[in-house]
């Protein structure tokens, strides 16, 4: 019984992650971002990089959540200011990310999950890592 609840559960994992794979999100390049910052673009910018690196580099105006790597129960409580932020404004959402990988994918749908309009939803590319105008990140 033990190992089919074990299987079981392997299984449902699996089939989640599956679902991940599928999901389709929206993308700004740095280019266009840089367009939105410099025009001074009405958005909520939803920053998930651990404390440490959001101290090293973070965009004016963006919401610290540390929740990186958005993995668990913890981590999107944490995005839960940001929630109120996004909807309160009712503008475009970016979700800045270490590497725009993973964990702004699971940040961006937990953001849709919450009624955020996925229209308005989108994920720097390459996240903060591959930024190509570093002069415009502040750190602490």
């Amino acid at each position: 019984m033990k190992k089919s609840i074990g299987v079981l559960a392997i299984l449902l994992f699996g089939v989640l992650n599956m679902a991940f794979l599928f999901e389709t999100f929206n993308y700004v390049k740095a280019d266009e971002f840089k367009q939105w910052l410099d025009s001074g673009k009405a958005m909520v910018m939803v920053d998930i990089q651990v404390k440490d690196e959001f101290s090293l580099h973070h965009f004016k105006d963006s919401i610290e959540t540390n929740a990186f790597p958005v993995e668990t129960e913890e981590q999107r409580e944490m995005i839960a200011q940001a929630v109120t932020a996004a909807k309160e404004a009712g503008t475009d959402v970016v979700v800045i990310c270490p590497r725009g990988g993973g964990g702004a994918k699971r940040c961006y749908s937990y953001l849709k999950d919450q009624g955020i309009a996925e229209e308005k939803l989108f994920i720097l590319e390459g996240g903060v890592e591959k930024w190509p105008y570093k002069e415009m990140l502040l750190s602490c």
